[in-house]
């Protein structure tokens, strides 16, 4: 099921009223548990109850593992209890999303699990905090079946994130507020909700309509439509994760949960490390606790430091994608990275407008590696926006905010309605993305006012008018 869609709001507002009625926080658990199974299957196809299955397999297995790690006797086989759990999660990832790529497309299975990705670096990251520590036996002593079946389920981040610290989830779901919010915290979930619909429906869709037409013309792209593209991918990809982000957090703060923020206006970094500590800021710290700091992180010396880096941005690149164009993706910002540390104090010296600038040029320019099919599309889309044609091509607003064009259209407008509404969507896309500030810390000091519930019910109504062809989001597809 999607959030954008009639049928998840309807699910949320069943789930949001029935849940709290639970005369028990251990009902409260299985009812919300239940919720997210229903969620998770509810849509998908032939494969759904199968991957439903494989997870709750996953799942099974950390949990033994977990438990066993408290009552086993031999340090030992403790030790490898965690270790084959860890193994059999990064095995299924592997068999399911990267089988093919690795045989040359020979054996796959064809499909994967909704949300593998996610579930499976949360799970690694439950029993790395187990391992180290940071999960303590008193605190995993309190941790029941149910409620870490509802860790891993969880329906507003089950599919696309952001990824649940163990530490930071338990607590909250064994407290006084777990379905019970207060109004507060009900006031701040519906406007996240709202302005998470706009940021996907009506700004994440519309460029991608954009960005879909660029790719389906290449051949023909101009320089001005190259960038157009480019500059489209980089806000669409923003928009669309980020407005999923905000309605995952909005829909948990309806249920007494706080999600971590996964975004901080990632867009106005000064360089590409401040981007990667603004930017799915839940995947940074996995990869940094998880893999960067086992590896030594920066302890053993300048050559193996840059390796490290490296290293852990190809297996970001390659989560994301079994492909050449991911790798390619991660292996510029591992590189750029390691040049920034080469460069070290002298980049600091930079003008901030000049920093920025590179900054942002640099995101634009890798991620046309993220989204292109193939290096050969990346390279295409790359040499038009340097050595292209001029104008803009009338293929180019084909699909962006159809019913609002027409609406324009009446007005007399003509042909010049798609290029208006080209220039607005960019317009208000790059003002909203260059914005300081994210929708999860105005969360905690928002307040209702007549304006803001004006404000967020006009943009609730106008993104649910728009769910017809919206499309799904990009994250869900890693």
């Amino acid at each position: 099921m999607g959030f954008q869609s009639l049928a998840f709001l309807l699910f949320l507002t069943l789930t949001e009223t029935l849940c709290p009625l639970a005369k028990n926080r251990r009902t409260g658990v299985v009812l919300l548990m239940l919720a997210s199974a229903v969620f998770y299957t509810w849509g998908l196809g032939e494969h759904a109850l199968e991957g439903l299955g494989i997870l709750l397999v996953g799942g099974v297995l950390t949990f033994g593992a977990a438990r066993y790690w408290l009552f086993g006797q031999r340090e030992s086989r403790r030790r490898a209890a965690l270790f084959l759990a860890a193994a059999w999660h990064i095995a299924v990832l592997l068999a399911f999303k990267y089988l093919g790529f690795f045989t040359g497309g020979a054996v796959s299975p064809g499909w994967a699990p909704l949300g593998l990705s996610f579930f499976t670096f949360q799970q690694l990251w439950f029993l790395k905090e187990i391992r180290t520590g940071e999960l303590p036996p008193a605190a995993l002593k309190r941790i029941d079946g149910d409620t870490f079946t509802l860790f891993s389920l969880f329906f507003p981040t089950v599919s696309s994130g952001p990824i649940l610290r163990p530490g930071a989830f338990f607590p909250q779901a064994q407290g006084e507020k777990f379905l019970r919010p207060d109004w507060d915290d009900r006031a701040a979930g519906l406007y996240a909700i709202a302005f998470g619909m706009a940021k996907k429906v009506l700004l994440a869709d519309a460029l991608g309509a954009v960005v879909n037409d660029g790719y389906q013309h290449l051949d023909q792209l101009t320089a001005p439509a190259a960038w157009l593209v480019i500059l489209g991918y980089t806000l669409q990809l923003y928009f669309d994760f980020s407005g999923y982000c905000d309605i995952a957090a909005g829909a948990a703060r309806l249920l007494g949960i706080r999600l971590p923020a996964n975004f901080d206006s990632p867009y106005r970094s000064l360089s590409v490390g401040e981007f990667w500590k603004r930017w799915h800021i839940t995947l940074t710290t996995f990869l940094r606790e998880c893999l960067y700091f086992p590896l030594g992180g920066s302890r053993r010396g300048r050559i193996r430091t840059y390796g490290n880096i490296l290293l852990v941005f190809l297996i970001s690149g390659f989560w994301h994608g079994a492909g050449w164009t991911f790798l390619a993706w991660g292996l510029l910002h591992g590189l750029a990275q390691v040049g920034e540390r080469a460069a070290g104090a002298r980049l600091t010296r930079l003008p901030a407008a000049l920093r920025w600038t590179g900054t942002f040029l640099f995101v634009n320019l890798a991620w046309v590696f993220f989204r292109s099919p193939s290096l050969t599309a990346a390279g295409t889309v790359l040499r038009a926006a340097f050595i292209g044609g001029v104008g803009l091509p009338p293929w180019l607003t084909e699909g962006l905010l159809s019913s609002e064009a027409e609406a324009l259209n009446v007005l007399g407008l003509g042909g010049r309605a798609g290029f208006l509404l080209l220039a607005a969507v960019y317009l208000v896309a790059l003002t909203a993305a260059l914005k300081p500030g994210n929708t999860i810390r105005r969360m905690e000091t928002f307040r209702p006012t007549f304006g803001r519930c004006a404000v967020c019910c006009v943009l609730l109504v106008w993104a649910t008018l728009s769910f017809s062809g919206v499309a799904t989001f990009i994250y869900a597809n890693f």
